[in-house]
């Protein structure tokens, strides 16, 4: 969760006190505080400034709408995915990539539809600066390798594919009752009609079981394993 720093510095007891500068890195790291508690539906320009203590009318100085918050934030999130563009094993880059995307996931659930499906209404010309970095240094990173531009883009586009699924797919692996020991129970699909469902009632134990992190590396696995099988380039390939 975002750590927001406090609206006054000054000693508290002291009558001449002021808030501190509000700025927009202020706003949004508040912003993403409030969204990590209460989700995307709770922030409300009344409520933040309600939590930095000023009248909601300033922070449009800042922010003309919650639209312009809410792509601030997405790119404050993505800053944090860094791409080493040198790294002369693409495919060892890529995999900690798809770590630290799934981490900040984690760590921000609510965020991910900023990061999967806000971009969906936006053309990609349009779409926060920050948003569109790690696709670039991805693609920088690739064609330093040795792949084309083309298929480049062909490699980000099945990475990230995966990622968003992946991680969509893993905050979506909610228990019902963690302390029972009955699988069927623990995952509420004693629930389903009896007589139906039978392979997914059967599955229960492996569902139960599941790891997140164990099936993002086995997806990985699988993806990287296709692209350099498929991929004309003069990269190094999957060893």
């Amino acid at each position: 969760m975002a750590k927001v720093p406090a609206p006054h510095t000054s000693d508290p007891d002291d009558d001449d006190s002021e808030p501190a500068a509000l700025t927009r890195e202020l706003i949004l790291a508040c912003a993403l505080d409030i969204i990590d508690r209460d989700g995307i539906d709770g922030l409300t320009m009344r409520r933040l400034g309600k939590a930095l203590d000023r009248d909601p009318m300033t922070l449009y100085r800042h922010a003309p709408n919650k639209a312009a918050l809410l792509d601030g934030i997405a790119e404050m999130v993505l800053e944090q995915l860094v791409v080493d563009t040198d790294d002369g094993d693409w495919v060892a880059q890529l995999r900690e990539v798809a770590r630290s995307f799934r981490r900040l996931a984690l760590d921000h659930p609510h965020v991910v539809p900023l990061l999967v499906t806000r971009p969906l209404a936006t053309p990609l010309g349009l779409r926060p600066l920050g948003t569109l970095r790690p696709l670039e240094n991805i693609l920088s990173l690739l064609t330093g390798a040795g792949f084309t531009g083309a298929d480049a883009l062909h490699v980000y586009r099945a990475l990230f594919g995966f990622l968003h699924g992946h991680v969509l797919n893993e905050l979506q692996e909610l228990v019902e009752r963690p302390d029972e020991t009955d699988d069927l129970l623990r995952l509420g699909l004693h629930r389903l009609p009896i007589g139906e469902f039978p392979l997914l009632r059967g599955l229960a134990p492996v569902l139960a079981a599941y790891d997140g992190a164990a099936e993002l590396e086995r997806g990985l696995d699988i993806l990287f394993s296709g692209l350099t099988a498929t991929l004309t380039s003069t990269a190094q390939p999957l060893r």
